[in-house]
């Protein structure tokens, strides 16, 4: 019925009168009293007021909620507003007053009560302090004041509570009151309540709770001591009677009335390894271990204790049942005198236990290792003997517009290529840092790897989803004759070798570029050349399960992996001298044959997000990068697991590299540094390599979060190419 008066008043509500007077409102609130009560007769749900009650109260809601209209969150959610929001407040509250309804008066503490005030109003429920568990198998939740049942309402189902939230947009004022069966539906000043108390607030607004102090020990004069007599002289002069205790102290020394402690003689030197029987220890080297003290006794071993402390017959009888160890061992009493306390019965027992722990209490010498830290720190090399290593800034290459997010050096050494976040591709010459050529790719470039023959100057980009192959112009007549010939030649139309259905990934002529472009179904993160030059790999690492495709240029054919990867691949990289490849995942690096097609081994990495990867020249090492700033270095004629775990960057490690030559790898993270280190790999196999780290290289500035992105040895030279998101590329070298 509640319901059906909702919206019959809805109309009524929105039409608010500001003509009504107090005269009317006082005849509204006697009629309100002389409304019919139900009778006794009627077997109906029960309810404190009429139907006409009913349809004011509910006419009055729906004014006061149309009247807070679109600002009624932000009224919310201001807790300590100002005196404008009061006013308003107030107003709406004139406003709501002057709607017609008592029930308005009643959420702004008018003088009729109102079912959804707790405080004010009783429960219709008058079961009392029975639970409501009881009656979950019952048709009715209690009885009324006149002894009837009160029958439990229909609960509806999800859907049309679900439609019913959606129609009504202040159905999130409502809840559910389970002792009384019935929906109690807030107002303003209790949600703004509720949302202060969840902000850890005081419940009303107009409670400070840091109120000024008020300094109660003030005085008019405070700036002036309390006494402004100078200083007596006796302050001044030594005391005579100090000088005669300092006489009767040295008389007492000479006498040796007054002896100190001897000091204590060091202990020579003893054999290490001989047995401990043989050797006539002094009583004064064992240690001293002081007797535990007792429980003192409280309140409850009192011969007279309060009475909340002793426990009834039926507490005493429950101990019975109660295992041994948690049974309280002891049970207070009363007695009227000290007099009448008899003996206690396990005193010569307790004594004798006491007495036992003290016999047998256990004296062990333990002796305190001096270690010196000095000798536990592994004995490095001096930086001198490692030398050379790059230290300083030799040139810094300046130009692109965006973030430097790769570079690639030459085989030769002479040029270096870099690709950016502003979609162009620059190829330098190192020497003298000039800019020699440039190409507008149209996409953030991820990737630039150069091929490693110092014959065929190709340069494989990755920009988005494609992977261009570009003429960098380089080298004699038939050096680029023989360049064009694999740039120009068409994509066969068969197969793999493996019969395998092909990839879907597309060879087209690229005539903008004059090269190759290489369509793939997901964006190319990472390139890695072959040392032949002829294989290239690519990784997708939000394309399918077979996310690492490796490439032929001189057939123009793409082939999948004969193995299923498991995990997100982030890198690869090929063996420097065997059929072998390195496939990096998040959490391990995965090591296959490619004649075999099978795995050889599985290293796991235990990092959280490995990012890069990186093999030594001899192939047997590895070291991997992760996004902890983590750095783990692999044997793997060693072990599956890392045989080194370095900690060296605060933040994400973005590449790690070798050098071909010279005994160095680096490290490059977005903290701005770069890390260079020494790595010897002995040919000695019972001889591990020997990690010492050299060099922090630091210059580059952080961008948006960003340090140095990618890093890259000379191929001759103890140089690195480093660059960064602050859109410089620089070389260090080692003068």
């Amino acid at each position: 019925m509640k319901g059906q008066g909702k919206k019959s008043a809805t109309p009524k509500s929105t039409e608010v009168k500001k003509s009504t007077t107090m005269d009317q409102k006082d005849e509204e609130v006697e009629n309100q009293k002389e409304a019919p009560v139900p009778s006794d007769s009627d077997d109906s749900d029960y309810e404190y007021f009429s139907g006409d009650s009913d349809e004011d109260s509910s006419e009055s809601l729906d004014s006061q909620s149309e009247s807070a209209g679109s600002g009624e969150l932000e009224e919310e959610d201001d807790d300590n507003s100002g005196d404008s929001e009061d006013a308003e407040s107030q107003d709406e509250d004139d406003v709501n007053s002057e709607g017609g309804s008592e029930s308005s008066d009643l959420h702004q503490g008018g003088g009729v009560e109102s079912d959804s005030s707790e405080d004010e109003v009783a429960p219709r429920n008058t079961i009392g302090e029975v639970p409501l568990k009881w009656y979950a198998d019952e048709p009715h939740i209690g009885y009324d004041i006149t002894g009837k049942k009160i029958k439990k309402k229909e609960k509806a189902d999800k859907l049309d509570s679900f439609l019913k939230n959606v129609d009504d947009s202040k159905n999130w004022w409502k809840i559910y009151d389970d002792y009384n069966d019935e929906v109690v539906e807030l107002t303003k000043d209790e949600i703004k309540m509720v949302r202060r108390l969840i902000k850890n607030g005081a419940p009303h607004s107009d409670f400070d709770p840091y109120p000024a102090y008020v300094d109660w020990f003030k005085w008019d004069d405070a700036k002036h001591p309390l006494s402004n007599a100078p200083e007596p002289k006796r302050r001044f002069i030594p005391s005579k009677w100090e000088a005669k205790k300092v006489v009767q102290y040295v008389r007492a020394i000479r006498k040796g009335l007054i002896t100190f402690d001897k000091p204590k003689e060091v202990d020579g030197p003893y054999l290490l390894w001989e047995d401990d029987s043989g050797l006539t220890e002094k009583a004064n080297h064992l240690a001293y271990i002081p007797a535990p003290k007792q429980k003192l006794p409280g309140h409850d071993e009192s011969y007279n204790p309060p009475l909340e402390y002793i426990p009834t017959q039926e507490e005493i009888n429950s101990y019975q049942l109660m295992f041994e160890e948690d049974r309280p061992k002891f049970i207070p009493k009363s007695f009227a005198s000290m007099r009448s306390i008899p003996a206690y019965e396990n005193a010569l027992k307790e004594a004798f236990e006491r007495c036992l722990d003290l016999y047998l209490c256990p004296r062990i010498r333990k002796k305190r290792l001096n270690i010196d830290p000095e000798s536990l720190k592994p004995k490095l090399p001096s930086k001198k003997e490692l030398k050379p290593y790059p230290i300083t800034c030799y040139i810094e290459f300046k130009g692109h517009e965006g973030a430097v997010t790769s570079i690639s050096v030459e085989a030769s050494g002479q040029w270096m290529a870099s690709g950016s976040s502003d979609g162009t591709v620059r190829v330098w010459e190192v020497e003298t840092g000039r800019c020699l050529r440039r190409w507008e790719v149209g996409e953030a470039v991820s990737c630039v790897a150069w091929n490693p023959l110092s014959d065929i100057h190709i340069l494989a980009v990755s920009a988005g989803q494609d992977v261009l192959l570009l003429n960098t112009c380089l080298g004699d007549e038939e050096e680029q004759k023989k360049i064009k010939e694999l740039l120009c030649a068409e994509p066969p139309k068969t197969s793999d070798d493996t019969g395998t259905k092909a990839p879907s990934v597309s060879w087209v002529k690229d005539d903008k570029h004059e090269g190759i472009r290489l369509k793939h179904l997901k964006a190319v993160t990472a390139v890695e050349w072959h040392r032949k030059g002829d294989y290239f790999s690519t990784v997708m690492p939000k394309g399918e399960s077979r996310s690492v495709l490796i490439h032929q240029l001189s057939k123009k054919a793409t082939q999948k992996l004969p193995f299923k990867l498991r995990g997100i691949a982030v890198r690869s990289t090929f063996h420097p001298s065997r059929s072998i490849f390195f496939i990096c995942t998040q959490k391990s690096v995965r090591v296959y044959d490619l004649l075999k097609s099978k795995l050889i081994k599985k290293l796991d990495t235990g990092l959280k997000e490995a990012s890069s990867i990186a093999v030594h020249p001899g192939g047997d090492n590895l070291i991997v990068g992760s996004k902890e700033g983590k750095l783990c270095w692999f044997d793997m004629d060693l072990s599956s697991k890392p045989y080194k775990i370095l900690k060296c960057h605060p933040k994400d490690i973005n590449n790690v590299v070798f050098h071909r030559s010279y005994p160095l790898f680096a490290t490059c993270s977005d903290d701005g540094t770069a890390y260079v280190f020494h790595g010897m790999v002995y040919s000695d196999l019972n001889k591990n390599p020997l990690i010492v780290p050299l060099e922090i290289l630091r210059g580059h500035a952080n961008s948006n979060g960003r340090g140095i992105l990618d890093c890259k040895f000379h191929p001759r030279q103890p140089w690195l190419f480093t660059a960064g998101a602050d859109k410089l590329i620089k070389l260090y070298c080692h003068h």
